[in-house]
């Protein structure tokens, strides 16, 4: 568990989505646990993102920072590193720019967190109407309670509902240790320790897909385990368009020439920015 007095850093990707970053941002500002920075890792999005987190900047209860590079493509690995090298926080959040977290999302993070091992949460997904009336009437999805899930999960509004129910599970979340087949970066906390041992993400990853599959095989073969946070830090992933998947064949490539190496750090991690 990470001491109350660690700092945590939550890392949020984004790429021209400012309504959905003013949503993730406002419910980073209710979470229960304030002892935590925000930086928002941006990949080259346009003026409309930079002037919602200067609003937050100045209204919001939490530090704040924004680190961005110019725009040549999906190069999230990059970015992440880059607001990596920013951040402060003894533990590292990720979370995209498109999943709005609920109130105890980082209080429940800080009593999973533990040396020697990373933290992979899950999501519901909300379908794209919903996700439009939610946008478009800045509607709060993060404090609705279980009775008004419970009816847009029958209207088909989102896919499931077993990720908002909050479970103790303790030894049960250690099962899977090398299950890094299932874990996404949507929802992904490591320490920074253990960041710096395998040299961060690899920006040799560009385009979408494959670079999160990257960072935690690594982070295995290095002897850092899985750790199971659903029903713990279930996150509500708004709907967006398909990415472009033409590197995704690539990217799977580099992937499985990791999984067959031995190799531990990244080819093009936190060592080629600092």
């Amino acid at each position: 568990m990470a001491a109350v007095t660690e700092l945590i850093s939550v890392i949020v990707a984004t790429y021209n989505r400012e309504d959905a970053l003013d949503a993730v941002l406002r419910g980073l500002s209710r979470q229960s646990d304030r002892n935590f920075e925000t930086i928002v890792a941006d990949d080259g999005s346009g003026p409309a993102t930079a002037r919602v987190i200067e609003a937050w900047t100045s209204r919001g209860n939490f530090p704040l920072a924004h680190v961005r590079h110019e725009d040549r493509g999906f190069r999230l690995a990059e970015i992440r590193n880059r607001a990596i090298v920013k951040s402060a926080g003894e533990v590292c959040i990720f979370l995209d720019g498109d999943c709005i977290p609920r109130p105890g999302f980082v209080a429940a993070h800080r009593r999973l967190a533990e040396p020697g091992w990373f933290v992979a949460g899950n999501r519901i997904l909300i379908g794209q109407a919903l996700t439009a009336r939610i946008l478009d009437g800045h509607l709060e999805p993060e404090l609705w309670d279980a009775w008004t899930w419970a009816v847009r999960w029958t209207r088909g509004e989102v896919n499931r509902l077993l990720p908002l129910v909050p479970l103790p599970l303790g030894p049960l979340r250690r099962l899977r240790p090398r299950a890094w087949r299932t874990a996404r970066g949507t929802n992904l906390a490591i320490r920074r320790d253990d960041l710096v041992r395998v040299d961060g993400f690899d920006a040799a990853f560009s385009g979408w897909g494959r670079e999160d599959s990257d960072i935690m095989v690594r982070l295995m073969r290095s002897g850092i385990r899985r750790k199971d946070g659903r029903f713990a830090t279930g996150v509500l992933h708004l709907w967006h368009p398909e990415f472009d998947r033409s590197r995704l064949a690539e990217n799977e490539r580099m992937l499985a020439e990791v999984i067959r190496g031995d190799r531990v750090r990244a080819l093009r991690g936190l060592s080629a920015l600092v």
